[in-house]
């Protein structure tokens, strides 16, 4: 379907969860973080029924999110039930703690591609962005999902100044070795965290860090026609087995291209990551709504969707939006 941009939104983002077994300082503060109680996550066939409904409206892509989705129970039985849709794409944003139990088990249900966040190389750093996580457990799961069979694996590094702006070239030299696409992603302002624009670090700056060093070639990114590569600029280094790409949504955003809608883990259904209004999908489901109903709802938060993070559609409104919410609730 079409928004009123004439942009065709075809993928959906879905959070299962809010929980998530790490505490990275870039996505959630050291404490005071409100979960969502039982009841107020959506339901595995809340969450199928709004997908099958999305996917008569266009939606042909679908990645599941968190929090950590890989901690939520039942989660294997729900990719293979997400399988059964009729999509074109299914993919998973991970942390990669828990990858080396369900690398081979996600596999089999129907996942295609993965993506696992990963923002530094070193053990001790790992542990402090993390506030406690393992790097070598990260490590074993990428390489029991390399066994597995996804490909291809995509590293999300999100680059904060002080923490591991440093690193850069160490992660660039990864595809040297690996298969993998190991992707910078700009720190964003989400949530209350008053201290993103002193950490922000552009992929502008890493690129020269990384040009320095070594050569970067532009290659196509591949399946533009509908836009299911994504946001990134592609560069590979020579003889590199794998990629290296760059998503800014800050410095250089893509928002005039947006094909995407993200349903949060609490049901509501967010046309833009950086624009607060949302449109509750869970409260009609449990007040018996209709499928009529819910695709009306659907179809209003897509011609609801704004041209960009920058502006409300107004005009002369050029005011960098910050979202209010935490990021584990609506899933990156």
């Amino acid at each position: 379907m079409l928004d009123r941009y004439k942009r065709e939104i075809n993928y959906l983002r879905v959070s299962i969860t809010d929980r998530c077994n790490l505490r990275c300082v870039y996505c959630m503060p050291k404490e005071g973080l409100s979960l969502l109680g039982h009841e107020d996550i959506l339901r595995y066939e809340e969450i199928l029924r709004v997908v099958r409904i999305a996917r008569k409206l266009g939606i042909v892509k679908v990645r599941v999110t968190g929090g950590e989705p890989l901690v939520r129970r039942g989660v294997t039985g729900f990719l293979a039930m997400l399988g059964k849709l009729g999509l074109e794409d299914i993919s998973l944003t991970t942390n990669g703690i828990l990858l080396e139990t369900f690398a081979e088990p996600i596999r089999q249900a129907g996942v295609d591609r993965i993506n696992v966040s990963l923002d530094s190389l070193d053990p001790g750093r790992y542990a402090r962005i993390t506030r406690g996580g393992d790097l070598s457990a990260v490590l074993r799961g990428l390489e029991r999902a390399e066994r597995s069979g996804f490909s291809p694996i995509k590293i999300n590094v999100v680059a904060v100044k002080g923490f591991n702006d440093d690193e850069a070239v160490s992660f660039a030299r990864l595809t040297l070795e690996k298969p993998y696409e190991v992707r910078f992603i700009e720190l964003m302002p989400i949530g209350g965290d008053k201290e993103s624009v002193e950490r922000y670090v552009s992929n502008d700056e890493l690129m020269d860090r990384i040009a320095r060093v070594a050569d970067l070639h532009p290659v196509d990114s591949g399946r533009r026609g509908r836009n299911i590569a994504g946001p990134a600029r592609r560069y590979r280094l020579e003889g590199a087995r794998g990629f290296i790409g760059f998503i800014s949504p800050i410095s250089h955003n893509f928002c005039h291209a947006c094909n995407r809608l993200r349903l949060t883990a609490d049901g509501g259904l967010r046309a833009c990551l950086m624009v607060d209004g949302e449109i509750d999908l869970k409260a009609p489901m449990r007040r018996g709504c209709s499928d009529e109903e819910l695709e009306r709802l659907i179809v209003q938060a897509i011609l609801n969707k704004p041209l960009g993070q920058h502006t409300d559609g107004a005009a002369g409104d050029r005011h960098r939006r910050k979202c209010a919410r935490e990021m584990p609730t609506i899933g990156g």
